[in-house]
């Protein structure tokens, strides 16, 4: 069937670079893309005038929240408040379980693909916290995944978390990584026979790929396995490291080495690595840059960043910077990480993070930061149809609406929906040519009902957190409100 779409702007492809087409179309047939541009001449089955809105291409979140949201609990705690946040010693020891059901773990998957649907990404792989599990993701966690990623339409890069330790608090109230390489080698199977489940699924919107956890908590048994697999298979591996100073000195306690060192020795640099989210090099240090120096290395071992600005912004963190690195030669894709899964805002936060770091009105430009959003995570997938609308593309398409009276007045079509809007603007999605987001809805799915589950969950997981906490405190001693709750009612008077 060939349909055709159109709207006040369209952001084709030239080729190499984006291009704005104003009053444009797009045709696709099937899963693919026959056209962009003006007036089409050619056959039409189904036709749809998006009006005052932009159709560009789908937005790919290489580091997905796939998750109830946690970052809304453990951004902003106090200095006597966040150990709790861990997990204590004698939970580890003896205490340890999944905080969920599988069919609850479902439902959280089914929460947090919605929402990542309903903000445009079409192309995603996911994230989610280890910490309401009894270790970390399992395959069945997995499978049921791709099932719910399927009948939603998304196009998943899918593989169970694993890891060999866990961040713990002691009972002296210091943080350690405490190891169980039995559930890291479990774990690093159940990722492998995922591998062997999603190339027999056969169905393009669904690749395995490897997804070890944070680089402090992996033996280097397991790194060099994941390695190893990796190589055999030609996996991707997408690796949570050089995002806090503190992995460096764990990874010297534990390994002797740091994380470059790591990647290097373990055989890591040797495969399609991603790696969130870079912020501990500094790339205004000219040894970055030099040959050896971390840039460097990152560039010629072809790896690729996955910058989350919103999350890190949240966590008091930036990349130093996001120019430096694409100066390197180093290929920059994005994530969101946490919640809101919104590009739109994280690419705003990012540009300016940008221009701070490097003190001036230009750096971070948003069309480098939109090319991350759509063709720096194609190339990190390796996959050349995607993150451009053109011919031969895939047909994963984004339509923004710009016809708000609260959206303001459009210069620049993207400038407007960046500076102006959020991503929940996104009124209809496409992937592989099939409808996933229809009129700001996903068909076959009560949102309303999905929200109350969602909230349900969120309340259990927040619960669970006491007795974690070395202090077995109380939810509300671990989560303060902003504001003190009222213990008399508050009345008025009247004259």
């Amino acid at each position: 069937m060939f349909t055709k779409i159109s709207a006040r702007y369209v952001l084709g492809s030239d080729g190499n670079q984006h291009t704005l087409i104003e009053d444009g179309e797009v045709v696709f047939h099937g899963d693919a893309i026959v056209f962009v541009g003006h007036n089409y001449s050619g056959p039409v089955d189904e036709e749809h005038d998006y009006g005052q809105s932009l159709i560009m291409p789908g937005l790919i979140d290489l580091d997905a929240l796939a998750d109830i949201d946690h970052l809304i609990l453990d951004s902003w705690p106090s200095p006597g408040v966040a150990p709790g946040q861990l997990w204590s010693e004698d939970y580890f020891a003896n205490r340890r379980r999944d905080v969920f059901t599988r069919a609850e773990r479902a439902k959280v998957r089914e929460f947090a693909l919605a929402q990542l649907a309903l903000h445009g990404i079409t192309t995603y792989m996911p994230i989610a916290s280890e910490i309401h599990s009894s270790w970390a993701e399992s395959f069945e966690e997995l499978v049921d995944m791709a099932e719910t990623s399927r009948r939603m339409g998304l196009r998943g890069f899918l593989g169970p978390a694993y890891r060999s330790g866990v961040h713990t608090t002691t009972a002296e109230g210091t943080r350690a990584v405490l190891f169980d390489e039995a559930e890291g080698i479990a774990g690093l199977r159940d990722a492998e026979r995922f591998l062997d489940y999603a190339a027999g699924l056969a169905d393009p919107l669904v690749t395995g790929v490897l997804l070890p956890c944070r680089i402090e908590t992996l033996s280097e048994n397991i790194m060099r396995e994941t390695a190893r697999i990796a190589r055999e298979r030609d996996a991707i591996v997408r690796l949570h490291c050089l995002q806090s100073p503190l992995e460096d000195g764990l990874l010297q306690q534990s390994a002797g080495r740091g994380v470059l060192e790591l990647l290097e020795s373990t055989g890591l640099f040797g495969t399609r690595l991603l790696i969130p989210h870079g912020v501990v090099i500094d790339g205004k240090d000219p040894d970055a840059v030099a040959p050896g120096g971390p840039l460097d290395l990152l560039a010629r071992h072809s790896v690729s960043i996955v910058h989350c600005p919103l999350t890190s912004f949240r966590y008091q963190k930036q990349l130093v910077s996001f120019d430096r690195f694409r100066a390197a030669g180093v290929n920059m894709c994005l994530g969101t990480d946490s919640f809101p899964p919104d590009l739109v805002r994280g690419i705003d936060v990012g540009m300016h993070l940008a221009r701070l770091v490097e003190e001036r009105p230009d750096a971070g430009s948003l069309a480098d930061y939109f090319d991350a959003a759509t063709l720096g995570g194609a190339r990190a997938l390796g996959r050349a149809d995607l993150g451009q609308l053109a011919p031969g593309m895939q047909a994963d398409i984004t339509v923004v609406s710009l016809g708000h009276f609260g959206d303001g007045v459009v210069e620049d079509p993207l400038r407007t929906l960046v500076l102006n809007g959020t991503a929940r603007q996104v009124t209809d999605t496409f992937v592989a040519g099939r409808p996933v987001v229809v009129g700001g809805a996903l068909p076959g799915v009560d949102l309303e009902a999905l929200r109350a589950d969602g909230q349900l969950l969120f309340d259990r997981m927040r619960a669970a957190y006491s007795e974690r906490d070395v202090q077995r405190r109380e939810p509300d001693q671990l989560f303060p409100p902003v504001y003190r709750p009222a213990r008399i009612a508050i009345t008025t008077s009247s004259s």
